[in-house]
């Protein structure tokens, strides 16, 4: 048996492990979940030495010759690695807190800027061109959006007696927001379904046709 044949079988034996779940949790099912997750485990870390670690010590610390510049820049990785190791500690735990600040901070930017040029402006942009070229998506779209934001909104202002009011033009504007959500929700989780379920059937397929030399 080659090791194209072995690797169809396991991976066969491994899908049936998982689906084994429908049947309810088993030691199937969850030696599967392990192998999982050791393999994922050592792929990362070969791939984050290999692809990430070594590349950067080759352009930083380990140039030919090195500048102060590179230096400085080599070793603030590591800097911040090693506080991320004191959070193990009651006493010296704080000092973790300075990494995962700086961590946090640098994502909250990639991603804001991210959102804001690689998301929003494009959605706007589509939004406005289709309101010109067809005027009743353009009002559905723009109807679906104002009334969405006020879903996740909350006003209400309080009576003299104590009592919470919400205007009804808010309330009215509020459930058309909601059917929208529901519909949105609706087509995505149909499609992540037809999705799930044809790269099953095309992996069976697979595995069944390699199988059976079909």
């Amino acid at each position: 048996m080659s090791g194209d044949q072995i690797g169809l079988w396991a991976g066969l034996i491994f899908t049936l492990m998982i689906f084994s779940y429908l049947l309810g949790d088993n030691f199937l099912y969850r030696i599967a979940v392990y192998v999982f997750v050791g393999l994922s485990a050592g792929y990362i870390t070969i791939v984050t030495i290999e692809s990430v670690l070594l590349p950067w010590l080759s352009g930083t610390l380990l140039t030919p010759e090195p500048q102060v510049g590179g230096i400085i820049l080599g070793v603030i990785p590591f800097l911040l690695g090693l506080l991320l190791l004191l959070k193990g500690s009651p006493r010296l735990g704080p000092f973790g807190n300075i990494a995962i600040a700086f961590v946090i901070a640098v994502g909250t930017a990639v991603a804001l800027v991210g959102a804001i040029s690689g998301t929003i402006i494009p959605l706007a942009a589509a939004t406005s061109s289709s309101v010109g070229l067809n005027p009743l998506n353009g009002f559905l779209t723009v109807i679906g959006v104002v009334t969405t934001l006020i879903y996740f909104e909350y006003r209400a202002r309080r009576k003299p007696n104590g009592e919470v009011v919400r205007p009804v033009v808010t309330r009215a504007l509020e459930s058309i927001g909601q059917v929208f959500i529901i519909i949105t929700l609706g087509a995505v989780y149909a499609g992540a379904i037809l999705t799930s379920l044809t790269i099953f059937s095309e992996r069976i397929s697979f595995i069944l046709g390699r199988i059976t030399g079909g």
